[in-house]
């Protein structure tokens, strides 16, 4: 969460003209993004695989599913007054509201979830490199199917987290808490260190500082440019 706001602070930064980076195209920011996403979405299916063997329930999971689901819209909305040209039609808690239904499905795999996020991930690469040369491919790449992931050509959005490749992390996440509750319980009820501790209420109200940290950083920003006006 800390790097994530970081991170998001210099993309700010950029956007009000304070720096010159490219966000889009400079593997110093762009491998940035993908561990930052990597470890939220692991996180997320660790979180939904805990969920599970604590026995909760679908109507739990179906009242936390619809804030994502809602706070997904929002940030298309936001977007698409930001960036109208670029605006997020399937980012990261796009991505997350359908692959939290197939994680919550698919937790009783067990140790095939290994397997399964190996598979996934790979399947970007695989189909990148099949429909490179299939006339199928502009299929793919339109945004009505693009949000599989298996595309020749990224699209023209701020964030795009498609199911394929991130749904192997979100597997991979839920197979690592099976394991860590098979090998590990008392470790997991330690207490945290008190540096970690520190930053646990991020943890417990990820959804909502993900929604409200940058409205925050932009206004900060904003008011920050009417004083030196």
């Amino acid at each position: 969460m800390v790097w994530m706001t970081v991170f998001h602070f210099c993309f700010d930064l950029q956007t009000s003209g304070y720096i010159r980076q490219d966000f889009y195209a400079d593997p110093f920011w762009t491998w940035q993004r993908t561990i930052i996403v990597s470890l939220f979405l692991f996180c997320a299916g660790l979180g939904q695989g805990m969920a599970v063997a604590q026995g909760q329930g679908w109507g739990r999971f179906w009242r936390r599913w619809r804030l994502v689901a809602v706070c997904a819209l929002l940030v298309t909305a936001g977007s698409y007054w930001m960036f109208p040209r670029s605006f997020i039609y399937f980012g990261v808690l796009h991505g997350l509201a359908v692959m939290l239904i197939v994680a919550r499905l698919t937790a009783g795999w067990g140790r095939w979830l290994w397997l399964a996020g190996l598979l996934a991930i790979a399947s970007k690469f695989i189909a990148e490199s099949a429909l490179s040369t299939s006339v199928i491919a502009v299929f793919f790449d339109a945004k009505p199917l693009n949000w599989l992931g298996w595309i020749t050509r990224k699209p023209v959005t701020e964030d795009y987290v498609p199911v394929f490749p991130w749904l192997g992390v979100v597997w991979w996440g839920v197979a690592a808490a099976q394991w860590l509750q098979r090998t590990g319980p008392a470790w997991l009820s330690k207490p945290l260190p008190r540096p970690a501790a520190a930053l646990a209420p991020l943890g417990r109200w990820s959804l909502s500082y993900y929604m409200l940290h940058q409205p925050v950083l932009i206004g900060l920003l904003a008011a920050f440019a009417w004083l030196r006006a």
